[in-house]
Formats: C-alpha cells, sequence, structure tokens
C-alpha cells in the first residue's frame, strides 16, 4: 500500500528518472526538486527530443543544474525520438533517424563523462514498415558498436532495454531474452564486454514473463534495474507487483547496481509520490 515501509530498502541504491518524475516542472529545476526529495542520485532520457546536438549552452545550463543540486547523473539515454511520444528510439531505423542517433553518440557520452555518469541506455528503435528487419538489425548493431565504443572511452556501460508489447507494438525487443540476445551480440562483435541488460520489472511484468525466472537467469548481465507498478506504471504499492521481493532477489543473485525509479506519479506532486520509501533510504550509499 502507499505508504507503507519497504524493510529492505536501505539495502538498495535508488536514483529518481527526471524524464517521468517531476515533470510538473521545467527540466532544470528537476534535479534540485529530487536533492529536496532526499535523493542523491538521478537519470534521464535524452532531454532534448528534438535535437542530438543540442546548443552548448543548453548541455551547460542542465550539467549546472545537476552539480548545483549536489546529485549524481547516473544514468542517460542516447537520443531516442521523441519519447515520450510515438518513438521508441532511433538507432534501428535508416535514414534519418539513424544519422541523428549517429550525430548524438559523442555528444551524450561526452555530457556524462562531464558528470561521472557510468551508463548509456540506447534505445532499438520500431520495426518500419517497408523495411526488412533483418536490415534493420544490421543497422542496429552497426549503431550499437559504435555506442559501446563511445560508452568505453568514458569507461561506461552501454544497456539495453526490453520494453513491453501491449504500449510498444512495433518495438522487437519484448522479451528479456530478446533484450539479452542483442546485448551478447554486441559484445561479441566489439570485444569491449561493456554492453548490459537493462532489466525494466514493470515492462517484464507487462510481457506476462517469469520475473523470477528472469532475474536468476539475468540477473549477471544486467547493468541496470528500472521499477514501477503493475498495474498503471504506477508507484510501488500502486499495483500488485511485489516489487521489495524482487529486488531482494536480485541482491541474493548478486545485482548491485543502481535502481531506477521510472514511474509515474498518478494525480499528486511528484515530491509526494515516494511515501513507499523510507526517508533514510533515498540518499544513495
Amino acid at each position: 500500500m502507499p505508504g507503507s515501509e519497504w524493510g529492505t530498502a536501505t539495502e538498495q541504491r535508488f536514483n529518481v528518472n527526471l524524464s517521468i518524475l517531476f515533470t510538473e516542472l521545467p527540466l532544470l529545476e528537476r534535479p534540485a526538486a529530487a536533492a529536496a526529495a532526499g535523493f542523491t542520485a538521478v537519470e534521464l532520457w535524452w532531454p532534448w527530443v528534438d535535437s542530438p546536438t543540442p546548443e552548448r549552452s543548453e548541455l551547460d545550463a542542465l550539467k549546472k543544474a545537476i552539480e548545483d543540486a549536489g546529485v549524481q547523473l547516473t544514468g542517460l539515454n542516447f537520443y531516442a525520438g521523441q519519447l515520450p511520444g510515438p518513438d521508441r528510439g532511433a538507432l534501428s531505423i535508416p535514414g534519418t533517424e539513424s544519422e541523428r542517433f549517429r550525430a548524438n553518440i559523442d555528444v551524450a557520452a561526452d555530457f556524462a563523462r562531464s558528470l561521472g555518469c557510468k551508463a548509456l541506455n540506447a534505445l532499438y528503435g520500431n520495426r518500419v514498415e517497408g523495411v526488412e528487419a533483418a536490415a534493420q538489425d544490421a543497422l542496429a548493431l552497426e549503431n550499437l558498436v559504435l555506442a559501446a565504443r563511445a560508452a568505453d572511452r568514458i569507461g561506461a556501460i552501454l544497456l539495453i532495454e526490453t520494453l513491453n508489447q501491449p504500449e510498444s507494438p512495433l518495438y522487437p525487443l519484448v522479451s528479456a531474452p530478446a533484450g539479452v540476445a542483442v546485448v551478447d551480440r554486441v559484445n561479441e562483435a566489439t570485444g569491449l564486454g561493456n554492453a548490459r541488460f537493462l532489466m525494466d520489472l514493470y515492462h517484464l511484468s507487462m510481457n506476462g514473463e517469469d520475473l523470477p525466472s528472469v532475474i536468476e537467469r539475468y540477473a549477471a548481465k544486467t547493468g541496470h534495474v528500472q521499477i514501477a507498478d503493475n498495474p498503471g506504471r504506477g508507484a510501488p504499492g500502486t499495483g500488485t507487483l511485489p516489487l521489495e521481493d524482487l529486488l531482494g532477489r536480485l541482491r541474493k543473485a548478486g545485482y548491485e547496481g543502481w535502481v531506477g525509479l521510472e514511474y509515474k506519479p498518478g494525480d499528486r506532486p511528484s515530491a509526494a509520490a515516494f511515501d513507499w520509501l523510507p526517508a533514510k533510504a533515498r540518499a544513495a550509499r
């Protein structure tokens, strides 16, 4: 229930996704709002949906807002098109979108490096009518190899995320095995070993997957975890997912990384959407 406190929450390292929480505020005010709510770490989708290469002044302003708030940026998406919106990434889409993704790679990596961010998420992109799936997958691998090399250059990991079929019917990676297979292909192609699975428990539950089994099989290949309850994609306790148990299983399986809070606050201010999490558990240790 909302308001209940997790007994094992102090064992987790949580960060707040500022592209889905605190969106009632302008982008530059969100890091300070997360800090005011007691968090010390944040993550972001690519903030400039219309531009893979924003002006230096925009990049600098966001960097300053994050630094001034005293929070750590722990994850950043590469350019992914209109997100939120109809798009689910750009890297597998021939033509302009692929070019925009490539133009963004070094911009995103350099921004991440400037803030000590060690994880970059590359959303795969939707299937396109009239284009062979194999051609999209070949393009995706080319672009993911470039992204993995850029991540390696800054000492970061490359994340590859599984979404869910009901909400993303054109997205091809809608199971944990599909996402992990791409991770393995990228690592084989680069030899760097820095591609990792982004295990989003909400998306996997929407796909009807056996979450304890997914955790047992893939925890070792997981570089980041994100959570929201199901149904509704709200805060833990608003749905029926046993998130505390699942995160406990992840820890027992050896996962010690970040847990991203990527849920909708509902019809309340974002600052009121953390009542499930004890204040003492919000600051990362």
